[in-house]
């Protein structure tokens, strides 16, 4: 009795040894490792990283730097309403 696809054993070994040759060619058709455009999109995408983290560190770095003048600001700031508010205090004391 045949099978209701109409194939027999042969046929389905056949058609499995041919879809293992396509997939292997396939495989081998594929860029290998030391291809060298391969080589070269390797380093060029190492080039890409090192600059963005160059960047990151520059920005990164002008962030602190920013904070800091911040910080330098904001301490100068208390310091003058400091005084004042000393100058107000002193002021106030002499008028007693």
């Amino acid at each position: 009795m045949k099978s209701p696809k109409g194939s027999d054993f042969a046929e389905r070994q056949k058609s499995s040894i041919e879809a293992k040759q396509a997939m292997l060619a396939k495989f081998n058709a594929a860029p290998k490792f030391d291809d060298p455009q391969r080589v070269a999109e390797r380093a060029e995408r190492a080039a890409r990283k090192a600059e963005r983290i160059q960047a990151e560190k520059v920005a990164k770095d002008d962030a602190a730097e920013a904070d800091a003048a911040q910080e330098r600001n904001q301490a100068a700031s208390d310091a003058e309403k400091k005084a004042e508010r000393d100058r107000k205090y002193a002021a106030r004391k002499a008028r007693k």
